[in-house]
C-alpha cells in the first residue's frame, strides 16, 4: 500500500537509516544504499548526519509508516515465513543535496518489486527488526484468511474435442489411397 492509502489499515513507524560510501568503481565517485529500518520515529531532520568515518557517512534518510491492509496478507505471510524476512526500502532520485528522496518503507514484497520495475528507484530489501516481526506476524494472525485454490474443470461438452486431446488434422496421420 502506498502511504496515504484510504484501505490501509494499520501502520508501523519507521526511521530509515541510508550509507554513502566511496565506489570501486571509476565510473562513480560514490554508492548510495539503505541499511537499516529501525522501529519507531526518529527526532532528526531528514537526511541528518548520523556517522562518518573513512568516506563513509550515514544518513538518517527520514520517517515513514509501514502500512498494511488485510488484504494483502498473503503476500506479508510469505514475507514472514522467508528465511530472512525483510522490510524493503524505496528510495527515489530527486533534486535536493543528496539526489534522493525517501519514498517509502514496506514489508510487502510485491509492492517492493514494482518499484524496482522502474529503472530509477533504489530498492533494497533490509533485515527486519523483531518488534517489526511481532507486529507485522500479530497482523497476519488476526486478517488472514486462508484462499482456497481454484482448478477450473473441464465440462462435458470439452471431453471430445480433438483440439484439447492433441488428436486434430495436423497430428492425425494420412491414411493412404
Amino acid at each position: 500500500m502506498t502511504p496515504g492509502s484510504a484501505m490501509v489499515l494499520e501502520r508501523f513507524p519507521v526511521h530509515v537509516i541510508v550509507e554513502r560510501r566511496p565506489a570501486t568503481s571509476r565510473w562513480l565517485d560514490h554508492v548510495w544504499r539503505p541499511v537499516a529500518a529501525l522501529p519507531g520515529r526518529a527526532d532528526a531532520p531528514e537526511w541528518h548526519v548520523l556517522t562518518e568515518a573513512n568516506g563513509t557517512t550515514r544518513y538518517l534518510a527520514g520517517n515513514t509508516d509501514l502500512a498494511v491492509h488485510p488484504a494483502e496478507t498473503a503476500a506479508l505471510k510469505d514475507n514472514l515465513e522467508a528465511a530472512a524476512p525483510s522490510v524493503y526500502v524505496v528510495l527515489r532520485p530527486d533534486a535536493g543535496p543528496t539526489g534522493w528522496r525517501l519514498l517509502l518503507a514496506t514489508v510487502d514484497p510485491a509492492e517492493a518489486h514494482s518499484h524496482s520495475d522502474s529503472g530509477t528507484d533504489l530498492v533494497e530489501a533490509l533485515p527486519m527488526a523483531e518488534p517489526i516481526r511481532v507486529w507485522l506476524t500479530r497482523f497476519v494472525a488476526r486478517h488472514h484468511v486462508e484462499k482456497p485454490i481454484y482448478k477450473r474443470k473441464r465440462d462435458r461438452s470439452e471431453k471430445g474435442d480433438a483440439r484439447l486431446t492433441g488428436l486434430h488434422d495436423a497430428m492425425v496421420p494420412e491414411e493412404d489411397p
